[in-house]
């Protein structure tokens, strides 16, 4: 939807263990000898004020490596988390959630109603979109899994998970409607796009995480098997992403709900993004050999196949075979992508079992190119797009670009305890704080503009609260430690 590199040489000597306990945010940080490695500025200044250390020498390069990815990470999330974690829950108590909750339960119909203005004035019940009904549910849920809200948000989970299984789901062919009217019984786009149908996953993934209800578990494994046999490509890898009704090839030049005509075959990073995003919560809850299978394809897809090597970024476009499609108009990178990419193959990869460590150069290159060319370093905060190794040339500032940004930039703060990750994540937050939070109104504003004014509903079918929403949780996760 949401359509120059530096580099620092790794600490030696770290254990994948330590590393992997590190980049979770568990802290006490232990090393494979169960020691407590937290250590304090004070005991580590001690150390270094005591010890002569040629740099040359690998045994006592390897001791102040140990301090510096273990101490400091734990000793400045502690420092951070004192600043954020404050405004961070208020950013979701009492700004997203009061407003969803409040305003979007639709108890006529099922599901939610998603159509409100820019000052959060209702519009009508409007129509139901697979992508933000299920976004919502998946809300809900991992508000009450995580702590942020009781058994009214399980059950505001269950009033859109009812919907989707009653509604949106095609009894027939199975897969889900990209959209249908308010009461669900007019299907106004019955076609299957894979872009909406990973939301239906990841919402019943974590759902099941959330309730621990068998049935739901048991839909989740059905629908993971049937897009097994309808959609995955076992010649090329990946999913192919647009059918009809009936899981059959859409017509010749049709285009797709997510593409133009002519582009209805095309694979998008985009959709594969999501079903990265959508596996990992998937096989957390199911376990499923299989499921890991296809996560790795998907975490390999997203960490080479959509990247332009050449270039330091990722574009959006392939033919099935993963050959890029570099036409002038998809010759643009688009910043919040990218981010969004670093942190989700992170959380891949912890699921898998995966190091990531193997990972972070092009993780350090994604960011940094979005850094160099997108990055508004005077007021924070990234910008919408921009052609290939020029500044950015579309200056909004979105919403859901802004809330992934802070996400990545907290996850890499993690894994490689570097300051300019800090930086950004200060910078772009504060800038959320002040310009992007409507704090009159409630929720997010969807667009500002380059001299600061906000555009957008509040609610549309592409706008819901599982960016923002998930970028409070995350963080927080984060800067608590869990």
């Amino acid at each position: 939807m949401e359509n120059g590199k530096s580099r620092k040489s790794e600490p030696g000597g770290i254990s994948p263990q330590l590393h992997a306990r590190q980049y979770r945010g568990r802290q006490p940080v232990r090393d494979a000898r169960g020691t407590d490695r937290r250590g304090s500025a004070k005991v580590a200044a001690r150390v270094i004020q005591h010890m002569t250390v040629n740099r040359r020498s690998f045994p006592g390069f390897l001791i102040l490596s140990v301090f510096a990815v273990s101490w400091l990470p734990a000793q400045d999330f502690q420092d951070l988390g004192r600043t954020y974690i404050p405004r961070l829950e208020k950013n979701l108590k009492e700004n997203i959630a009061p407003f969803w909750f409040t305003k979007s339960l639709d108890r006529k119909n099922g599901g939610y109603i998603i159509n409100f203005g820019p000052q959060g004035e209702a519009r009508g019940e409007g129509t139901k979109m697979i992508v933000t009904q299920a976004r919502t549910v998946w809300l809900f849920s991992r508000m009450y899994r995580a702590g942020y809200g009781g058994r009214e948000y399980l059950e505001a989970a269950d009033l859109g998970y009812r919907f989707l299984r009653d509604k949106m789901w095609d009894h027939q062919n199975g897969g889900f409607y990209w959209e249908v009217d308010a009461g669900g019984d007019g299907r106004l786009k019955p076609k299957k796009h894979l872009y909406g149908q990973s939301f239906g996953l990841y919402a019943l993934s974590e759902y099941y995480l959330a309730s621990k209800r068998k049935d739901v578990l048991d839909f989740a494994v059905r629908f993971f098997n049937l897009l097994e046999s309808k959609s995955h490509d076992g010649t090329y890898g990946g999913y192919i992403e647009f059918f009809n009704e009936d899981w059959s090839p859409p017509r010749p030049n049709e285009g797709s709900y997510m593409t133009g005509p002519g582009q209805e075959s095309l694979k998008l990073m985009n959709t594969h993004l999501h079903l990265l995003e959508a596996m990992t919560t998937f096989y957390r809850a199911s376990r499923l050999p299989l499921a890991r299978e296809r996560l790795l394809e998907l975490i390999n897809i997203e960490s080479n196949a959509v990247v332009r090597k050449n270039l330091g970024a990722c574009t959006d476009k392939y033919e099935r075979d993963w050959t890029p499609r570099l036409d002038p108009e998809f010759a643009r990178v688009s910043y919040g992508h990218d981010l969004e990419n670093i942190w989700l193959l992170i959380d891949a990869c912890a699921a898998a079992g995966v190091a990531n460590h193997a990972f972070l150069d092009l993780y350090r290159t994604l960011f940094d190119y979005s850094i160099k060319y997108g990055f508004d370093g005077q007021k924070g905060g990234f910008y919408e797009s921009g052609p290939f190794n020029q500044p950015a040339d579309r200056l909004n500032k979105i919403w859901w670009v802004e809330a992934e940004s802070i996400v990545s930039a907290l996850y890499m703060y993690r894994l490689t305890g570097e300051r300019k990750y800090r930086d950004v994540f200060e910078k772009s937050y504060d800038f959320i704080d002040r310009y992007q939070v409507d704090w009159k109104n409630g929720e997010w504003h969807a667009t500002i503009t380059p001299d600061g004014r906000p555009q957008g509903d509040k609610a549309q079918i592409w706008k819901a609260g599982y960016h923002n929403g998930r970028a409070m949780i995350e963080c927080l996760q984060i800067l608590k430690g869990k």
